[in-house]
């Protein structure tokens, strides 16, 4: 193995160590920490200089992503008017590896004085941050990945680590659920099945409706022209059953001859697999999964018809 190669391994080998070694460190003030931020009625506002800034800004918008409002701000524009965004019921969150970041440490008597509690995470139990706060996380690293042993690698990383551990945390709190993610994240896939209906992808257009007394040889151009690979019989605006292309499939090899005399009533499933229109994609795929089906018939309260949700449909 190369020198290049055997620098990046060992890189990440002390990066993963030094996460492993946060374990023994999550004690009572991590608890405190939850509690505070959990009990909180206003934001969490998160704030660091430096790298420590953009994990800073990174765990916030965790945070905020996972149902705690949260916002980063940098300590310097604090002194040309940005802290008339803070209140005495927002908590401070301060990252510091050292804790004693002199920028950092000039804001820290503005928060005190307005009463806001202080959550400190930095890898100095002794320093000066951790004296001045509420309760302080350490995220203390036996040393940096980096072969000089200054810049900051093993020490980001560890206090980024901490950041989602807090975040996890808050989530079980809260019964932070699935539906919840989806509101933060509407955009992204997860958000588009968990908020998007069966009203929204349904097909609606030449529905291949067919009567259950209909001769299963005319059934059959109809399912053909309706692409759905179904028909649905309904009688008077209402489902009575459901035929698809497996259904005609076995009438075929089992009546033979005889299949062109035989109706949709002889082979129709009477209770086929139905939906509200507000129902959720994730529920009908749950559905379709469970019953190893690959359409869903969309009805109103009376049962009446109105749209086909099918596998593809589902594909968002």
């Amino acid at each position: 193995m190369n020198k290049i190669r055997e620098s990046a391994i060992q890189c990440i080998r002390d990066e993963a160590q030094a996460m492993l070694d946060l374990i023994p460190q999550i004690d009572g003030d991590f608890d405190r920490a939850v509690e505070l931020i959990f009990h909180c009625h206003g934001k969490v506002i998160v704030t660091g200089v430096g790298k420590s800034g953009h994990i800073g800004a990174k765990i916030a918008a965790t945070l905020s992503s996972t149902g705690t409002p949260s916002f980063y701000i940098n300590p310097l524009d604090v002194f040309h008017g940005d802290l008339g965004v803070m209140t005495k019921d927002d908590v401070v969150l301060a990252i510091s590896n050292s804790g004693n970041t002199d920028e950092l440490l000039r804001f820290i008597p503005m928060v005190l004085h307005m009463e806001i509690p202080i959550v400190a995470m930095s890898g100095n139990p002794g320093s000066l941050l951790a004296k001045y706060s509420t309760c302080h996380i350490n995220v203390s690293v036996s040393k940096e990945a980096c072969p000089l042993n200054l810049a900051p690698t093993s020490s980001t990383t560890a206090a980024l680590a901490m950041g989602d551990a807090l975040a996890v945390a808050l989530m079980k709190l809260r019964n932070f659920q699935p539906n919840d993610f989806a509101q933060f994240h509407p955009g992204g896939e997860l958000g588009k099945r968990l908020l998007t209906t069966a009203q929204d992808v349904m097909h609606t257009v030449s529905l291949p409706t067919i009567a259950p007394d209909m001769h299963l040889g005319e059934a059959i151009i109809l399912v053909s022209k309706g692409k759905l690979g179904l028909g649905i019989a309904t009688d008077s605006g209402r489902i009575t059953g459901l035929i698809t292309d497996g259904d005609i499939r076995r009438a075929m090899e089992k009546w033979q001859a005889e299949f062109f005399d035989k109706t949709v009533a002889d082979i129709m499933t009477v209770s086929p697999k139905t939906v509200l229109p507000q129902t959720k994609i994730s529920d009908i795929q749950k559905i379709m999964n469970r019953y190893k089906i690959h359409s869903v018939l969309v009805t109103d309260e009376d049962r009446r018809l109105l749209g086909v949700v099918d596998h593809y449909s589902c594909m968002i």
